[in-house]
């Protein structure tokens, strides 16, 4: 494991068991160099990671605010599945409830969306997401059964990406999201356990394989005292 990485996982550790407590700093970089007997280049990778990972803030002439890990951190740009986002953070338990599996011929915004044949099929599959006891998340995938045969309710309450990865063989490249807030409607508020909130945050995402092939289209809907969408963004200069 390359330096600043070993570094990015024992301040993560440390931030995680509140050794840093939120909304506290960070040492300065240079403490850190001490700390950690490590170059200037290799502490900044180490906290370029931490914030990329939703950990810290970095702010100019203060140092690194430790952000609220009880949050959990969704990278706005990534295209990373539940599953892997529960098995990287280690932080909290969770469940998948499959509350609705339908193999049919989708409607035509769904045929739309998906820019499918208004003949074919598509997998519709509503996943209620439980973190901690609480449910939070609700996922709606439309998926072409053409591009993605096979598909079983048992594992859309595992992990459709990696049944699509592993057993199809078809590598996922990329994907176009949209972030809005919306009211919840009465069935978000029978699967959810909304706590007295009325709005939710809705991620449209239009999902493509790497051959440009778009196989899936998917609203999830997230509570929103329980997230922080992420994202690392480098400022580019016109020349």
């Amino acid at each position: 494991m390359a330096k600043y990485h070993e570094i990015y996982e024992d301040l993560k550790g440390k931030i995680e068991e509140k050794e840093y407590a939120a909304g506290t700093y960070l040492p300065s970089e240079n403490e850190l160099m001490k700390i950690y007997e490590s170059s200037r280049d290799t502490i900044r990778k180490s906290l370029e990671l931490l914030a990329s990972s939703g950990y810290i803030q970095k702010e100019k002439r203060k140092g690194s605010l430790v952000l609220d890990v009880g949050l959990i951190s969704f990278p706005v740009s990534g295209l990373t599945s539940f599953k892997e986002l529960e098995q990287s953070s280690h932080r909290y338990h969770s469940k998948t409830e499959v509350a609705s599996f339908l193999y049919q011929h989708p409607d035509s915004r769904i045929q739309k969306k998906l820019n499918m044949d208004p003949e074919g099929y598509a997998f519709s599959i509503k996943r209620v997401r439980e973190i901690d006891g609480e449910r939070i998340i609700l996922d709606e995938d439309h998926i072409n059964a053409a591009v993605i045969p096979g598909l079983t309710e048992e594992i859309a309450a595992d992990s459709i990406y990696e049944y699509i990865e592993n057993e199809l063989k078809l590598p996922i490249a990329f994907a176009r999201k949209e972030i809005t807030v919306v009211r919840a409607s009465e069935e978000d508020q029978r699967l959810l356990d909304m706590k007295g909130y009325d709005l939710l945050v809705c991620v449209k995402s239009y999902n493509f394989l790497e051959d440009a092939t778009l196989f899936c289209y998917t609203v999830s809907k997230h509570r929103p005292d329980k997230f922080r969408f992420v994202e690392f963004s480098r400022r580019e200069k016109e020349r």
